[in-house]
């Protein structure tokens, strides 16, 4: 299988927010990369990033020891104890909970020995217990604002890299989910829109809402609305697996992990002042950008690709 992927360096994908689309990107991930004889996977991100449904996509059934439902101290516990059966096909560590539990050397050594036992790991902050461990991954990914898909050598990249890149930009990702939802709230509030009209897209560094009849409002108008909310510093927090709360609102959400925790991290919101037309789609698109170059801002720059990126 590495000799398909010989001349694979890095891959590039929009993070999505919603929990379906967390769930078939993670599906997509693994069939177009994962291999049989990948045994060592390395996941880089941050809390809040995605990573435990991304990971439930590309491995179907998984037991992940610490997901959004909690930390299952048995699985902990077993790594702790060093489970010398190696019963399991696959096991998951996360590495900022088994430390809490667990030294440094009795994961490395447990690590060390699963793989030459030819079991898989999957270690979700794998640049914590790399420079230990002394072998970089078969398969890395990194998850922020974007998620990256690469395939390490002998030349890297080092998880260090990658984290370097996805810790600071996860924080776009957060401010453009939750000033989409603060966007959503005003529409049902004040346009007397319902949730399930709207349709939800990505754009790098913001958020697009899709509509299959181009609505009649005034975008500058919406625009000021939602500058507004993000002034009142309302907090943000999780009510459910498919709401929030925004301040003394609750509001549908498929993401409700990924946001800022109030409204006042939120910098740089605008909105596009025309709605685009998807004529693929039949649809009509507004987009919102957290983006601080928006006023140079050419909307076919949105997916440009630049120096930096390359």
């Amino acid at each position: 299988m590495r000799a398909l992927h010989e001349f694979h360096m890095y891959s590039v994908y929009f993070a999505p927010r919603g929990r379906e689309r967390l769930l078939r990107m993670g599906d997509q991930l693994g069939h177009l990369y994962l291999g049989y004889d990948d045994k060592l996977i390395g996941i880089v991100g941050d809390s809040g990033s995605g990573k435990s449904l991304i990971l439930k996509g590309m491995f179907p059934g998984i037991d992940l020891s610490n997901d959004d439902d909690g930390l299952d101290i048995h699985k902990v516990m077993q790594v702790r104890s060093l489970d010398n059966s190696f019963r399991n096909a696959t096991y998951h560590i996360d590495m900022r909970f088994q430390l809490a539990f667990t030294q440094m050397y009795e994961i490395v050594n447990f690590v060390q020995e699963a793989l030459n036992r030819g079991r898989r790991i999957i270690i979700e902050h794998f640049d914590l217990i790399y420079p230990y461990l002394n072998i970089n991954a078969d398969l890395l990914l990194g998850i922020g604002e974007e998620i990256i898909v690469t395939r390490p050598n002998i030349f890297g990249p080092l998880p260090q890299d990658i984290k370097e890149i996805v810790m600071p930009s996860l924080q776009y990702r957060r401010m453009a989910h939750t000033v989409e939802d603060l966007t959503d709230l005003i529409l049902i509030k004040d346009y007397g829109y319902e949730i399930d009209d709207i349709k939800h897209g990505d754009v790098r560094g913001g958020f697009i809402l899709n509509f299959k009849k181009k609505p009649e409002l005034d975008i500058e108008e919406l625009e000021n609305k939602v500058k507004k909310l993000i002034e009142m510093k309302l907090d943000i927090s999780y009510k459910d697996d498919t709401h929030i709360s925004i301040g003394e609102h609750i509001i549908k959400c498929t993401g409700p992990r990924i946001h800022v925790r109030n409204t006042e991290e939120i910098k740089y919101f605008t909105l596009l002042k025309e709605f685009k037309y998807d004529s693929y789609q039949k649809e009509y698109s507004l987009v919102g950008l957290v983006r601080d170059n928006r006023e140079k801002l050419n909307i076919s720059d949105l997916n440009k690709i630049t120096k930096s990126d390359v």
